[in-house]
């Protein structure tokens, strides 16, 4: 039975060794043991990660490349994931798994969903965590697990939580022809229906979503059968599109009878051991639609003769942990959700809506429980101190930004007209005290195109682009520092937490994106370390270019994805040491465990975190991640699904916008309209070979040189609309740019292999599409 890699480190291999104490190996091409260990005490890295762990540069790097091409090749190495490597037969301390065997005794059997065929099956253990972990699993579940080494040497799979489908399950929609029935899948990415039967059959409808399992083939080549599960609705259900991520990402929905009965039974706040915040003039600020308000805000110049020019920034927070205590079925719900999710026409709550738009939301004019943090600036926008409070307090009023941004540029309404002066003028004055210190820490400053849908009566009436006020910043950065306020005082207090964390693009991103540069003669030193500085002053020196659009796409390719973890890697893209989230718990359950640690380590309470919650923290920090990843995926799946069904009553028409990815099988084009993103393939493009250049991130034609560079304004024409899948199809309108006599030698085909054959045919791996 294969042994994992130690559970204590991360997915992060340089960090977790420097953490741990690991003395800094000789710079140098590492012989084969050194490497082989380095990789059974990571567990799994990237060429990225190990060159960087040694010092390599140069020939190094290339030499790097081809002994782990030589360790792959005689069996030493086994691939995990598109890029990671790891000793072969090792296990990741963490894995999504499907359960794939049942033996003779019950006893279940789990494989690594990705990279894991080199790895034999791994038995499941049986009934730990099945309860918090979301019920007991069964054959075709896929699964978060860890590994674990036991005395006797045998490796088990202990749950941490059941995902979504597996791939032995397929959301679809029914279609029914003359002789048969089928079930064609709403995942682009899947390309095999399912057969059903005449008894399966016989009571669904054209139009049918459902649920199905995957059976054995029909014949040696034709499709294989299927059975149905469930129906989940029907794609002309005007909320198909949320139904259809819901299901086919796995998102949990509602609430077990204990957790809505746990909700009904809360009663409201009461001064019993809480401080009285009620003459604070505190107010929300938040979407124009938004029902559960997490956070409100109330600043005032700071009375201390030893602060001359200071302010007072209080930032209260709804205290969620008052109502959802650990162990309760309301917290197995919360944290099997992890967060709640955001569909243009509905939400999934994490919490019960008695709690998330009832007592937990700070309404206007009602008293609510808080947890907030009063902050001091000096007068260079530096944080002078911090104190938590476990209050009692009443919002004096509930804004939108547009109406906050309004009043405060001289259109003052009703409402917002006696708040001005006493309320909203102080907190802007303060947010721009703050902005000095802000602006000291240079945090990343890319920009982003985001895009909101209004529905109504489950119609489509518009996809416009979301205004960025200052309004909007106003509340970040104050809920920003109110973040690093909670992080600070755990990290005081000695006190287990989930940070949110961001790592330093690596190396292989950052030299990516150098060599891109080169191309446009945009200077980068490959020596420079990647900062946030060093990026600001990229996108600064380039705002005003006809680059400035790729430009700011590629820096946002070449950072990190942050996640939650227990151990502290820093918050890159904020420019911050730590960070914890702290300021959304009605919607984040990473927030729910910081209010928790907070009430322990300060004493503010008995409902504190326990040391159940300490026990399981790294678990946590990991189940939250995969939720919000998951969360994330079902939103944009829903997302695009709407806009093709905005847009499938204009097929034929043309439409502007710019190419936003260049890959090996086509061109992916943003509209500018509606910032609808649709595939053109490689194959439409004209009647020579286009490859892929992955240094200019160009698709270039073999013959004449001509390009389709990533960040190119273009036009098309829609071709194909499809809801069901959200996908669109465009055809290139704009002729290829000619030959740019100043750029380097395309790079054609995959990295690290030639790019053309001697004779004949495309590169290996580059689609011939028919000819028009």
């Amino acid at each position: 039975m294969a042994k994992p890699r130690s559970p204590k480190s991360s997915k992060f291999p340089s960090a977790s060794l420097k953490a741990k104490g690991t003395a800094k190996p000789p710079a140098g091409l590492p012989d084969r043991e050194t490497l082989l260990a380095f990789l059974r005490d990571a567990g799994e890295s990237g060429k990225a990660d190990i060159a960087r762990h040694f010092g390599l540069k140069g020939a190094d790097r290339r030499a790097l490349r081809e002994m782990l091409r030589a360790l792959e090749a005689d069996g030493s190495l086994g691939k995990r994931g598109r890029r990671g490597f790891a000793e072969a037969g090792a296990l990741p301390p963490v894995g999504v798994v499907d359960v794939v065997e049942r033996d003779a005794d019950g006893d279940l059997y789990v494989r690594l969903t990705k990279g894991g065929e080199d790895l034999p099956q791994v038995r499941l253990a049986p009934g730990k965590g099945d309860a918090a972990a979301g019920g007991a699993p069964g054959m075709g579940d896929r699964l978060l697990v860890r590994f674990e080494t036991l005395e006797s040497g045998e490796t088990e799979a202990r749950l941490i939580k059941r995902l979504g489908q597996s791939a032995h399950k397929v959301l679809g929609v029914i279609r029914k022809h003359r002789r048969e029935t089928r079930v064609e899948p709403v995942d682009r990415k899947s390309k095999e229906s399912l057969l059903l039967n005449e008894q399966e059959a016989k009571d669904l409808k054209e139009g049918d979503l459902v649920l199905a399992q995957v059976g054995t083939a029909s014949a040696r080549y034709g499709p294989k059968f299927g059975k149905v599960l469930e129906v989940v609705g029907s794609e002309d259900d005007p909320r198909a599109a949320s139904l259809i991520a819901i299901h086919s990402h796995g998102i949990p929905t509602g609430f077990s009878e204990e957790a809505e009965a746990e909700a009904g039974a809360a009663r409201p706040p009461t001064l019993e051991g809480r401080d009285d915040l009620r003459d604070l003039p505190f107010v929300t600020i938040d979407p124009v639609d938004a029902r559960d308000h997490d956070d409100a805000v109330y600043a005032h110049p700071d009375p201390e003769a030893g602060n001359a020019g200071g302010w007072v920034v209080w930032v209260a927070i709804a205290d969620v942990a008052a109502y959802v205590r650990p162990g309760s079925a309301l917290d197995r719900d919360a944290r099997e959700k992890g967060n709640s999710v955001y569909f243009p026409d509905r939400v999934e709550p994490m919490l019960p809506e008695t709690l998330s738009n009832g007592l937990c939301s700070l309404r206007e004019g009602e008293n609510r429980a808080t947890l907030a943090v009063r902050m001091v600036f000096d007068a260079q926008g530096r944080k002078k101190s911090h104190k938590f409070v476990r209050g009692l307090m009443r919002s004096a009023a509930k804004l939108s930004y547009e109406q906050a941004q309004a009043a405060v540029d001289g259109q003052p309404d009703d409402k917002t007209g006696p708040l001005l002066d006493p309320i909203l003028q102080p907190l802007w004055a303060a947010f721009r005290l703050m902005g000095k210190g802000r602006e000291q820490r240079s945090p990343l400053a890319i920009e982003s195109d985001e895009r909101r849908i209004i529905i109504k009566e489950g119609e489509i009436q518009s996809i416009t682009r979301r205004a960025s006020l200052e309004a909007h910043k106003l509340i970040e950065e104050m809920m920003i520092q109110a973040n690093v306020c909670a992080a600070e005082s755990l990290e005081a207090k000695r006190t287990p937490l989930i940070y949110r964390v961001h790592d330093t693009p690596s190396q292989e991103k950052v030299m990516s994106l150098v060599e891109f540069l080169q191309t446009l003669e945009v200077k980068w030193s490959k020596g420079e370390a990647p900062t946030t500085a060093r990026f600001n002053k990229l996108l600064d020196d380039t705002r005003e270019s006809p680059h400035a659009a790729i430009i700011n796409e590629v820096v946002l390719r070449t950072q990190m994805q942050a996640h939650y973890s227990s151990d502290n890697l820093g918050h890159f893209g904020l420019n911050l040491a730590r960070y914890a989230h702290f300021t959304s718990p009605i919607r984040r359950y990473a927030d729910l465990i910081v209010h928790r640690a907070l009430i322990r380590a300060l004493g503010l309470g008995t409902d504190g975190l326990t040391d159940q919650d300490i026990a399981q923290i790294k678990d946590t920090a990991e189940v939250i991640t995969h939720a919000e990843r998951r969360a994330m995926a079902a939103e944009r799946d829903a997302t695009d699904r709407y806009i093709a069904a905005f847009l499938a009553d204009r097929v034929g028409a043309t439409f502007t916008g710019r190419i936003t990815g260049v890959t090996r099988f086509g061109l992916f084009v943003k509209l500018d309209e509606t910032g609808a993103d649709g595939l053109v393939p490689v194959s439409t493009l004209g009647e020579e070979y286009f490859v892929h250049d992955d240094r200019m991130h160009a698709l270039v034609g073999e013959r004449t040189g001509k390009r389709f560079p990533l960040g190119l304004a273009v036009e098309v024409k829609l071709r194909e609309a499809t809801p069901v899948t959200g996908g669109l199809l465009f055809e290139m309108l704009t002729d290829a740019l000619p030959v740019d006599p100043k750029a380097p030698r395309p790079r054609l085909g995959i990295r690290g292999k030639p790019a053309i054959k001697p004779r004949g045919g495309p590169p290996k791996g580059v689609r011939r599409g028919k000819r028009k």
